[in-house]
């Protein structure tokens, strides 16, 4: 492995880090292969993994795709975008914390996640229109159900940056930590999703990626039709919140 990426483990939570900060963590294609890598293992680590924080080293999330890697790797090009999918299908919820630019590329990686924290310092743009490319790791897809139609093709079409509190305003980021307040800001977040029923964080998260699509009859049928039941410790807690 490069260490493009790196794995921590604590307490139920995987926290992986983006690890080029002498590149502002461009994403190439060995930064890809080892997101696939620790995403297979993921999937098989429910029993002890509830919760899974992406983030990044160095003065920003990500500039974006490596430029300098662009017609040069030999890879299929929809590997990439197809990674991307199986890492946002992980049954963990998956946290992003972003600082710094997260631009293009590195947008559509943060895209991919259930939940995006950034603090003040925080930008985002889709670039791709600035070098002649086509989206194809998910931003036409992801940006638009996450923060509407119009707000995605100003961003698309124009290349304009937006500031934290623009993100926040026109829900891209879901939690706005002051400068220097990312850390506390996300462990409270995180806190809060391994301290409820990891069987029912997985069942709901599975049901809403499986029901996405679908209109409102279909996904109740579904809904009931798959319904996995209560969580084995349900009583357990139930008899806790009583106690109370």
């Amino acid at each position: 492995m490069s260490q493009r990426l790196l794995r921590e483990d604590r307490d139920g939570l995987c926290t992986l880090t983006l690890n080029r900060p002498d590149k502002l963590n461009a994403l190439d294609g060995l930064m890809f292969d080892e997101l696939d890598a620790i995403t297979t293992v993921l999937e098989r680590e429910t029993d002890r993994i509830g919760c899974v924080v992406l983030r990044a080293n160095g003065r920003c999330f990500s500039a974006g795709a490596d430029i300098g890697g662009v017609g040069v790797e030999k890879r299929d090009p929809g590997l990439n975008s197809k990674i991307l999918e199986r890492f946002s299908k992980l049954p963990q919820p998956i946290v992003v914390a972003i600082h710094g630019v997260c631009f293009t590329g590195g947008l559509e990686l943060a895209l991919s996640g259930d939940f995006l924290v950034a603090d003040k310092t925080a930008r985002f743009a889709d670039t791709h229109g600035r070098f002649g490319f086509v989206a194809m790791w998910g931003m036409t897809q992801r940006l638009p159900r996450r923060v509407g139609l119009p707000a995605a093709k100003r961003m698309m079409m124009t290349a304009r940056p937006i500031d934290a509190a623009q993100a926040l305003e026109i829900g891209l980021v879901d939690e706005l930590a002051d400068e220097g307040m990312l850390n506390e800001t996300l462990d409270a977040l995180t806190a809060s999703i391994l301290a409820n029923s990891w069987f029912t964080n997985f069942g709901n998260k599975r049901i809403l990626v499986e029901t996405q699509d679908m209109p409102l009859s279909k996904g109740l049928e579904y809904e009931v039709a798959h319904w996995p039941g209560s969580a084995p410790d349900s009583k357990e807690r139930i008899a806790k919140f009583t106690k109370t």
